[in-house]
């Protein structure tokens, strides 16, 4: 079988099976299976498939039929120019939050503290582009940060940051220029309506706190002043309809220069505030 002629074919039983940008997964699938970049899969259309590869690319797809996502599959996930390693105990990294970081690289920082990190890339990505900077890294799963680590070393990054298991801030010793989060904030009312490939895949404990989605925020903005350095930072990323309620436990928190930021979808992401 050409690769032309399998990609066509997982074309269409994806789209039977409802996942959406089917062409799209099938090719990135496809490359993974062939072990290429998807760059060159043009290229390679009109050869031949090895069997090796038929096979894998069959099990890739039978897998996202299911509706697995597809960084689930190939281990990997893109964010902020970077490659990270992804596995089921943490949340997928996502465009949207690359919000964050570009928010956070707006003022300069020594120290910074990333609170429920999973995949650590939130705190990796800040820590390769201020190379000045060091940084830990708290999650309340030891998978989470076992893929961390794995993250850390592979970015050569293992020397500038540190990550260990913390309920939040229960572990976390010193002060810090920067804390950031991207907390679980979907409401309990809300995982019902989620896609398949986040709500049946990824951790319900990086996705949920239950309830109206916000006591991950009470609990880091009321504990986050006492570990920032005088005009130190906290940016976190929110969910839908989320911006009043979490500017007001900022607020309350002593905060002030208090910001909601809009994604490109203009939808409000991050908020963001210092201690005087």
């Amino acid at each position: 079988m050409t690769a032309a002629a399998a990609l066509a074919d997982a074309v269409r039983r994806l789209k039977v099976a409802n996942v959406p940008d089917a062409a799209t997964d099938a090719r990135v699938l496809l490359a993974h299976a062939m072990g290429i970049e998807r760059s060159r899969l043009t290229l390679v259309m009109p050869d031949a498939l090895t069997e090796q590869a038929q096979a894998r690319f069959a099990k890739a797809i039978a897998a996202r039929e299911t509706r697995q996502p597809v960084s689930h599959i190939t281990g990997i996930r893109e964010f902020y120019g970077r490659v990270f390693t992804v596995t089921p105990d943490v949340l997928d990294p996502r465009p949207d939050t690359e919000l964050l970081v570009d928010a956070a690289l707006q003022t300069p920082f020594e120290t910074v503290l990333d609170l429920g990190t999973g995949s650590g890339c939130i705190l990796l990505s800040l820590l390769a582009e201020n190379t000045a900077a060091t940084g830990q890294g708290m999650d309340c799963s030891h998978d989470a940060i076992d893929v961390a680590n794995v993250n850390a070393t592979a970015l050569r990054l293992e020397k500038r940051s540190q990550f260990a298991v913390s309920d939040w801030f229960a572990n976390v010793q010193g002060r810090f220029d920067l804390i950031v989060s991207n907390p679980p904030y979907i409401t309990g009312d809300e995982m019902a309506d989620l896609a398949p490939e986040v709500r049946d895949w990824e951790p319900k404990v990086a996705l949920t706190p239950g309830g109206d989605g916000l006591e991950a925020y009470r609990i880091i903005t009321a504990a986050a002043p006492r570990y920032l350095t005088p005009n130190g930072r906290l940016i976190v990323e929110i969910g839908a309809g989320q911006a009043k309620d979490v500017q007001a436990l900022f607020q309350s928190a002593g905060f002030d220069g208090i910001t909601c930021l809009q994604d490109l979808n203009g939808r409000d992401r991050v908020v963001l505030g210092h201690i005087p």
